[in-house]
């Protein structure tokens, strides 16, 4: 054997297929997958489709696919071996030297997984045996019926120290084999090694190939320490570098284009029964560089779902830190808090699918969460306090390695100070770089005002501010996005104005279009008319424009035209379709954000009503000052505007 299983599958991990793929096929995004040329082939229409989560690729043209050492070996006429030592080298892997020792590591890891597959076929048949009726009663109480045990292979262990012991080793295990994967607890003070997992549920922790790797352990008895307990470390478990149900969650992460987080198993289950399969959990540690490399994987957003009490917030800000040196444009997270003192699983069982749907719709962007560390951390009312603050962010934005995404960190944390500070409530960069500058910023104190005791809203309350709450921008009070009611909103004609004068981007983008979220009838209507042709093909912005017309759409086509004047140049037809590709995702994304904005503005105003407490105002401005930085927000993109031959323009 040349190359160990495990040897391979490491540089599969390391390497998505489009990677490597896109080095000879020009790709597209489309859908939840990469689409292109064949390059096997000569043809107009892609038939050639990557699919990282699946780690293979498909050329229906030819009736290919394979794997990644498969197209190297297929596009460059390389030999297996050949392939994997150029795949390696690339993946910073250093190939293994075939030695004897080698080859008994691979044999040892084989057999070690054969003893765990042993064990959990153990641990399911202890659960629906009479030893095991208090633990099938937890699992009921916890809404986890037969069928669920069953899918999840969730098992029992026992209440005595040898009885895993004495049948693994009636099945031909060795006692080395049992201590190696972490079955048995042993040492020079123990005479005789027992099993380590006693009275526990035990839930089967799997690889991202579904094999059994590791185990953890839910007490029964609540008298005992560690209420839960995982596998050691072994030489096939390394607990920060694996997920708990990665390999159920990675084709359903897939299929939705997203994958959730949360703290425990039975959170995971939970959810699962609920219809969020693509839910993982991290093994009861803070979230690892490994497993943030994992999630992104599976989602270029990732959501983070925390309980809302203070150790899910802790474990929230835990995330921020280790995630800030590792994001980059396409790699970041989301937060989604719970309401405080419930878990995932409380939620679940409370409240079903809609409750849990609330919770992820609310998620937060990682900069608001870090924002609200940092200005929670202690009161902003003298100059001192403040300037501390700012020192604070700016040594976070260092963590930041990515240069463009730093830079713009920067510009979003300036425009939040600034609108914190009262020197731009309305906040949003304009066209050119100008700000606006709001009332605070030209008459210093509100008409009316007193100082604040603390917080990190704005350095000046209103008195009675439940009847008045805090100015905000003039153009964001005249958005539709914040007021509900008046003419059609421009982001949404933009959008739909990118897509009609660039057909191309219509099939790619019809997922998205499907789900978002608009306020307007006449781009609501629109929207679904172009959802619904998004199968089809079509040669221009003509044609499309027709096919519209002729299903009686032609005056909501005209008024959106008309929203969108002055039209920005990326959403003309003769813009490049990289660039027009470019603008319609970043207003995709803040459009969705927006509205999920909106929604928590009229939530804080509520609870600013029954409670005017300094930390309900903190929130609400806190709100208003992202709302007022997406509504001037603008397209600024590395390298945007080449294709079109205007490179370094904004919109």
């Amino acid at each position: 054997m040349r190359f160990p299983p495990s040897f391979l599958d490491e540089i599969k991990a390391r390497l998505p297929v489009s990677e490597v793929v896109r080095r000879r096929v020009k790709l597209q995004k489309s859908g939840r997958e990469w689409k292109g040329l064949s390059p096997f082939n000569s043809e107009k229409t892609p038939s050639f489709f990557v699919n990282d989560q699946k780690m293979a690729w498909f050329d229906f043209s030819s009736g290919r696919n394979g794997n990644v050492f498969d197209f190297v070996m297929e596009t460059e006429g390389l030999t297996f071996p050949e392939a994997v030592e150029r795949l390696a080298s690339e993946a910073g892997l250093s190939l293994p030297t075939v030695t004897p020792e080698m080859q008994e590591r691979e044999r040892k890891r084989t057999s070690l997984q054969d003893v765990l597959e042993l064990a959990a076929a153990f641990f399911e048949s202890q659960l629906q045996a009479q030893m095991g009726a208090r633990a099938r009663g937890y699992l009921a109480d916890r809404g986890l019926g037969p069928a669920i045990q069953k899918q999840f292979r969730i098992g029992y262990s026992p209440n005595e120290k040898f009885a895993l012991r004495d049948y693994l080793a009636g099945k031909g295990a060795t006692a080395e084999q049992m201590i190696e994967t972490g079955l048995l607890v042993h040492g020079e003070d123990i005479a005789v090694p027992y099993d380590r997992f006693r009275d526990r549920v035990m839930f089967p922790i799997c690889d991202r190939g579904g094999k059994v790797i590791a185990f953890g352990g839910r007490a029964l008895d609540k008298e005992v320490s560690a209420k839960y307990l995982n596998s050691p470390e072994t030489p096939l478990f390394h607990k920060g570098s694996v997920v708990y149900n990665h390999h159920n969650a990675r084709k359903a992460a897939h299929d939705k284009g997203q994958v959730i987080a949360v703290e425990g198993y039975v959170d995971v289950i939970s959810m699962s029964v609920a219809g969020f399969p693509n839910v993982v959990a991290p093994l009861g540690t803070a979230l690892t560089p490994d497993q943030c490399e994992l999630l992104w994987r599976m989602s270029e957003e990732p959501i983070l779902c925390f309980d809302g009490d203070r150790a899910g917030r802790k474990a929230a800000y835990r995330a921020i830190d280790t995630a800030l040196p590792l994001i980059g444009p396409g790699k970041s997270l989301r937060f989604a808090f719970l309401p405080d003192g419930q878990d995932p699983d409380d939620l679940a069982r409370s409240g079903g699918h809609d409750a849990i749907a609330d919770v992820l719709n609310g998620a937060r962007p990682l900069v608001d969460v870090m924002w609200t560390r940092e200005t929670e951390a202690g009161p902003l009312d003298t100059p001192e306090r403040r300037a501390a603050l700012e020192r604070r962010l700016s040594e976070l934005m260092n963590e930041i390695r990515d240069e463009t995404l730093r830079r713009y960190y920067r510009d979003e944390i300036r425009s939040r100070l600034d609108v914190l500070s009262g020197r731009g409530q309305g906040g949003a960069y304009q066209r050119g770089g100008a700000r606006r500058a709001g009332p605070q910023a030209r008459g210093g104190m509100m008409p009316g005002a007193r100082p604040a005791r603390g917080g990190y809203g704005g350095f000046y309350q209103p008195p009675a501010y439940t009847a008045a709450p805090p100015p905000i921008s003039a153009a964001l009070t005249r958005s539709r996005v914040f007021s509900g009611s008046g003419g059609i909103a421009r982001r949404e004609a933009e959008i739909l104005l990118n897509l009609l004068n660039h057909p191309g981007l219509l099939a790619q983008y019809a997922e998205d279009l499907a789900e978002i979220e608009f306020v307007g009838r006449e781009t609501t209507r629109l929207r679904s008319a172009m959802t619904a042709l998004a199968a089809e093909t079509y040669a221009d912005h003509v044609e499309l424009r027709l096919a519209l017309d002729r299903m009686g759409l032609e005056p909501e086509r005209l008024a959106v035209e008309a929203a969108a004047l002055p039209m920005p140049w990326p959403l003309k037809p003769d813009a490049a379709e990289n660039d027009a590709g470019e603008v319609l995702r970043q207003a995709l994304a803040l459009h969705r954000r927006a509205r999920a904005l909106h929604r928590e503005l009229k939530s804080a105003e509520i609870a600013l009503g029954e409670d005017a407490s300094e930390q309900n105002l903190a929130r609400l401005r806190e709100i208003q000052a992202e709302l007022s930085g997406i509504e001037g927000r603008e397209a600024a993109v590395e390298g945007f505007g080449l294709s079109s031959g205007r490179e370094g323009q904004v919109l």
